[in-house]
């Protein structure tokens, strides 16, 4: 007879949810994706009635489906019975409706896809965090299976190989052995572009530079300058030229050509010597570095600031710190202006499926063992958020159909990420991400000064995206309901980027609304009395942001201890 023990079954969904957890720990799963699906599955088998009920759903309408199937096969009219998000383009050739064949494809593919999805979020018993990265995960590996995805199931890229006689499938191939060779899915090829000659083309001086950043100041353009200069803190995530792509598209230029003396963050790409640079380092040596250059430079006491997603939430602890330091008058800022910017990260978005105690430890030791969290590695995470329009997309046009990615200086710029230093963000990730500690007054010291909010006392004109997927508007609004000075907020049509690259052009592209904010406003209460405009924000920026600059004057010259150190675009951001 065998002694050997049997294997203990968990006796409970109690019981099974901590053999989960355990495993968790045991770092099974890394990075957080098998968790909630589990944790899914465990509480449909712990709530029957429920399930039946579900169960009962599906039926009905996969019955449903089933009719439509036939009728279509036979030759029959047939309405939908499940149809393509408007913004789903995977399925806009019309074949997929024309033939009988691809539409029963098309639809039973959907109807899956959503009835996974519509379970996963109506799981009982769960909480919302596990029920959102639950059908995130799972809403990751439908698309990748997506009949679109694949030769034999897309009738359009079966048609190019044919009419192009396999010529698009060649040049597919090569398409993927040079992605192959590089590691990734490329958006735009390297040689597209070439920085300080096709972007960063704005006139400028780099006139200070340390470890972390070099200072750039652009040529003014006018014989008068207003007297209070512009800051801007770009985010160290990625190099400073989103704000200055070309001639048409850049904020910088406009803002130089509309009078102002201009100065930009152009951060150093951070290597394993820099792995214990602080969030403290990024604040005094980088957002307080530039302020004091420009105050020097100017002559001017105070600056206009302006900041740039995680560069807005370093500006935002910047002013508070300066808030606590200083009395209100003698803050060196006379404004600020936030684009796209969390500083409550209680519902960041998508990005927060990566985001929990296993998968921070898990990247801690990869960091800790480099010294730095490669740039790729963000992006790919940034981009798997999108992965149909910033994953798949590309896989199909480019090895289907055997397109090279479109030279688009967006792109471009995008593939050409940064590193950050260990300590700084693992400290990034735990106190604003994980633990939320911004929003909470002095519950953070930063530099000898405990972190409030509430005493940042200066105008802020706060910019978001309503189709912002890394700083989802509705958790950018939350500024609003801590600082204490006057607040002017914009919601402009697009997304991440290219809602804040938002040029005046005629005819418009883009739309905003904006208006002024209470705060104890919420986003849908201010929504629904803010004026809505064609056009950019840009001018009504101007038209809040000039009278309070001050006169105009000639330029001042730089001293002789900010000697001009680089032409613009300088050499940090040229460093790989």
């Amino acid at each position: 007879m065998s002694t050997k023990k049997p294997s203990k079954v968990p006796a409970t969904p109690q019981a099974a949810w901590r053999a989960v957890n355990q495993a968790v720990e045991a770092k099974v799963d890394p990075i957080g994706m098998m968790t909630p699906l589990l944790h899914a599955q465990l509480a449909w088998l712990s709530h029957p009635q429920e399930m039946s009920e579900a169960l009962a759903g599906f039926s009905a309408r996969m019955w449903d489906l089933q009719v439509h199937s036939w009728h279509r096969a036979l030759g029959m009219p047939s309405k939908d019975v499940v149809s393509p998000n408007p913004d789903d383009t995977r399925f806009g050739d019309p074949v997929w409706n024309e033939s009988a064949t691809w539409d029963i494809v098309k639809e039973w593919y959907l109807m899956l896809t959503r009835q996974v999805q519509d379970a996963l979020y109506d799981t009982p018993g769960l909480s919302n965090r596990d029920r959102r990265r639950a059908a995130f995960w799972w809403r990751k590996w439908l698309n990748a299976m997506a009949p679109t995805n694949f030769l034999a199931t897309n009738p359009s890229a079966m048609r190019k190989a044919m009419e192009t006689h396999g010529e698009s499938l060649l040049k597919g191939f090569n398409n993927f052995v040079t992605d192959f060779q590089a590691g990734d899915v490329q958006m735009a090829r390297p040689t597209d572009f070439v920085v300080g000659k096709d972007l960063a083309t704005t006139p400028g001086k780099v006139v200070f530079r340390n470890r972390l950043l070099e200072v750039i100041r652009y040529t003014p353009t006018r014989e008068q300058v207003h007297q209070i200069p512009i800051v801007i803190v770009t985010p160290w995530i990625n190099k400073f030229y989103v704000l200055d792509l070309n001639a048409k598209k850049s904020m910088v230029k406009f803002l130089v050509d509309q009078g102002f003396d201009v100065y930009i963050t152009s951060w150093k790409n951070p290597g394993a010597d820099m792995r214990d640079v602080s969030f403290d380092d990024y604040l005094m040596e980088g957002v307080g570095q530039i302020i004091e250059t420009a105050r020097a430079i100017t002559g001017s006491a105070k600056v206009h600031a302006v900041g740039y997603c995680i560069g807005g939430a370093a500006l935002a602890t910047w002013m508070a710190w300066a808030n606590a330091r200083y009395e209100s008058k003698d803050v060196p800022v006379a404004t600020a202006t936030l684009l796209t910017t969390l500083v409550d990260y209680h519902k960041p978005g998508d990005i927060e499926v990566f985001l929990d105690e296993n998968s921070i430890k898990w990247l801690e030791k990869s960091m800790a063992e480099k010294g730095y969290l490669d740039g790729k590695e963000m992006a790919s995470a940034f981009r798997l958020l999108r992965s149909n329009s910033l994953v798949w997309h590309y896989v199909v046009r480019g090895y289907l159909f055997g397109e090279a990615p479109p030279a688009f200086d967006v792109l471009f710029w995008n593939m050409d990420s940064t590193r950050m230093p260990a300590t700084m963000h693992s400290w990034y990730l735990r106190n604003f991400y994980l633990e939320n500690l911004l929003i909470k007054k002095d519950a953070l010291t930063l530099a000898g000064e405990k972190i409030d909010l509430g005493r940042i006392s200066q105008p802020l004109y706060a910019v978001s995206a309503e189709d912002d997927h890394i700083a989802p508007w509705r958790q950018t609004f939350r500024i609003n309901n801590f600082v204490a000075g006057q607040r002017r907020y914009v919601l402009s049509t697009s997304g991440h980027i290219l809602g804040i690259v938002n040029p005046v052009v005629n005819p418009p592209k883009r739309d905003f609304h904006v208006g002024a904010v209470e705060r104890h406003d919420t986003p849908d209460e201010w929504l629904e009395r803010a004026e809505f405009r064609h056009g950019s924000w840009w001018e009504d920026w101007m038209a809040w942001l000039k009278p309070q600059s001050g006169s105009l004057a000639a330029p001042k010259l730089a001293p002789k201890g900010f000697p001009a150190l680089a032409d613009a675009p300088g050499t940090y951001v040229l460093e790989p």
